[in-house]
């Protein structure tokens, strides 16, 4: 099961760009990577406080994925 539209959703929610967020996911046994895109000046938004936004969300995917016995990871990717 694809958590990706769940993790894109959330993001889309709390940066002014919704249209340029991008999420990959990455399967490799039973581990899910998912790279998330957005536009420059959304990056600290995502991020939050000292990390408090992100954080968050990775620990609601990460519970998510643990009722199906799978590990998940979120990044934010920046360029």
């Amino acid at each position: 099961m694809s958590y990706s539209p769940f993790v894109e959703e959330i993001v889309k929610q709390m940066v002014s760009e919704p249209d340029s967020v991008e999420v990959d996911e990455v399967l490799e046994g039973n581990t899910r990577t998912f790279n998330v895109r957005v536009a420059q000046e959304d990056v600290g938004k995502v991020i939050g406080k000292s990390g408090r936004v992100i954080s968050a969300i990775r620990q609601v995917v990460s519970a998510i994925a643990s009722k199906s016995k799978e590990k998940a990871y979120v990044k934010i990717v920046t360029e």
